[in-house]
C-alpha cells in the first residue's frame, strides 16, 4: 500500500508529489502514468510562455496563484540549469473598444500586484518597430517562456530524486471499493488518491461520484513556425482577448531557443487525443464530445458557433497569418512554413449552465482530490498551486 497514489505525471501531478513529499518526508508516494515518458500531453505541448498574471480577476485560484508562480518557476529554472527566454510581452489594441480592453487588463494587473507599464506607439516603434497599436499598449516585463517538456522532465528527475516511485506505462483502469484501484500493471492500494489525469481528470473523478455536472472538451491547438526567425519577432505581441471565453486570440511567441510562432487555434476536437488523424479514436469519446459541442452549437453559448467556425478558417495558413499581421506592420512573414506539434487543451464544461469553466477547479472526497480544471495558466502557476492543493485538501 501507498500513502498518496498520484495518477497523472504531468507538471500538476509531479508538483503535488513534489510537495507531498517536503510536508511527510517518509510518505510513501507513487505516481503511475499511462505514457512511457512525462510531458506526453498538455504539460508538453502547451506554448511555454511563463504569464504574468494579468489576465484574471482578482477573486480567482489563477489570479492567486500565476504571480507567484511566474517567479518561482524562473528560479527553479536557473537552480537546474535549464533556459529561460526573459522575451516580456507586448499586448496591443486595433480600435477604441480594444483600448478600454487594455484598461481592464491593467485595472486587473494591479489588482493582482503585476508590474505592467504603459507604452505609447511612439515609444513602441521605438523599442519594437515590427509591432503596431491604437493610441497605446501593454507591456509585461514578467512574461517569459521556457521548455514546457525539458521543464516538466526536469521536475520528474526533481521527484525521483526525492524518493517518489514514477510508473510509466501504467494506466488506471477503474476503481475497487474503497482505497484500491485497478491499473493496466494491476492493483494498487492507497491511503489517498490525487487525481491529475487532465484529458481524462473527469472520467476518473466520476468513478468517485463527484464532476457530476462538469466534462472535458478538447479544444486543439497548434502554432505556425517561423524556425529562423526570419521575422525578426523580437518579444511576445498578444492582442487585447475576449474575457468572456479563456481563449487569448492569435497571438506571436518567441519560444525559449528565439523561433518565432503564430497562434494557436483553438479548434473544438472530436475526442480527447485528436492530435492527427485518427490515432487515439474513441468512438464513446467521440459522440460524448459531439453531443455537447451540438448543444453549445445550436445554443451558441458563449459564442461557440462563432468560434467554432472562425477556428476552423485557422487550418488555412494565410488566414492565420492574415490575423496576426493586424498586430505588426512591415514584418516579414515568410519563415511562417511549418506546423508546430499539435496540443490539447482539457477545457471543463459545466454542463448545467453550458459555460467553459474559467477558473481551476479541485473537487474533494473522503479518500481522493481531483484536478478538473487545470488549464493555461496552471503549467505557470503549477509550484504555489500544487502547495495550496496539498495544504488544503491534503
Amino acid at each position: 500500500m501507498v500513502d498518496y497514489l498520484i495518477v497523472g505525471a504531468g507538471i500538476i501531478g509531479l508538483n503535488i508529489a513534489i510537495a507531498l513529499k517536503k510536508k511527510y518526508p517518509n510518505a510513501k508516494i507513487t505516481i503511475i502514468d499511462k505514457e512511457s515518458s512525462v510531458a506526453m500531453h498538455s504539460s508538453g505541448r502547451n506554448s511555454g510562455v511563463l504569464h504574468a498574471g494579468f489576465y484574471y480577476t482578482v477573486d480567482s485560484l489563477k489570479a492567486k496563484f500565476t504571480g507567484e508562480g511566474n517567479h518561482r518557476m524562473k528560479e527553479f529554472c536557473q537552480e537546474r540549469g535549464l533556459q529561460v527566454n526573459k522575451c516580456a510581452k507586448v499586448v496591443v489594441a486595433t480600435n477604441q473598444e480594444e483600448l478600454d480592453g487594455l484598461e481592464e487588463l491593467k485595472r486587473r494587473g494591479d489588482a493582482n500586484s503585476v508590474p505592467l507599464e504603459w507604452m505609447t506607439q511612439k515609444e513602441l516603434e521605438e523599442m519594437y518597430p515590427y509591432i503596431k497599436t491604437y493610441q497605446k499598449a501593454l507591456f509585461s516585463p514578467n512574461t517569459a517562456t521556457i521548455d514546457p517538456k525539458e521543464v516538466t522532465e526536469e521536475f520528474a528527475i526533481v521527484a525521483q530524486e526525492m524518493g517518489i516511485v514514477l510508473r510509466l506505462d501504467t494506466t488506471y483502469e477503474y476503481r475497487v471499493g474503497k482505497s484500491r484501484v485497478g491499473t493496466s500493471a494491476g492493483m494498487i492500494e492507497y491511503k489517498k488518491l490525487i487525481n491529475c489525469a487532465g484529458l481524462y481528470a473527469d472520467k476518473i473523478a466520476k468513478d468517485f461520484d463527484l464532476a457530476e455536472n462538469f466534462v472535458i472538451i478538447p479544444f486543439k491547438g497548434v502554432y505556425l513556425k517561423d524556425s529562423g526567425n526570419k521575422s525578426r519577432l523580437a518579444t511576445n505581441i498578444y492582442p487585447v482577448p475576449n474575457l468572456v471565453n479563456p481563449f487569448l486570440g492569435v497571438h506571436y511567441t518567441l519560444t525559449v531557443d528565439s523561433d518565432a510562432k503564430i497562434g494557436p487555434t483553438a479548434i473544438p476536437a472530436l475526442w480527447r487525443e485528436n492530435y492527427k488523424g485518427f490515432t487515439n479514436f474513441d468512438l464513446d469519446e467521440m459522440l460524448q464530445i459531439l453531443y455537447y459541442e451540438a448543444k453549445l452549437f445550436i445554443t451558441n453559448a458563449f459564442g461557440f458557433r462563432s468560434l467554432a467556425i472562425s477556428e476552423v478558417k485557422k487550418y488555412t495558413q494565410s488566414h492565420l497569418i492574415r490575423l496576426a499581421k493586424k498586430l505588426t506592420s512591415k514584418m516579414d512573414h515568410d519563415g511562417f512554413d511549418q506546423w508546430s506539434t499539435p496540443g490539447i487543451r482539457a477545457q471543463l464544461l459545466d454542463t448545467d449552465t453550458l459555460e467553459l469553466v474559467q477558473d481551476f477547479v479541485v473537487e474533494v472526497e473522503e479518500e481522493s482530490v481531483h484536478i478538473l480544471n487545470a488549464v493555461s495558466p496552471a503549467f505557470t502557476s503549477s509550484i504555489p498551486f500544487s502547495e495550496w492543493v496539498v495544504k488544503k485538501c491534503l
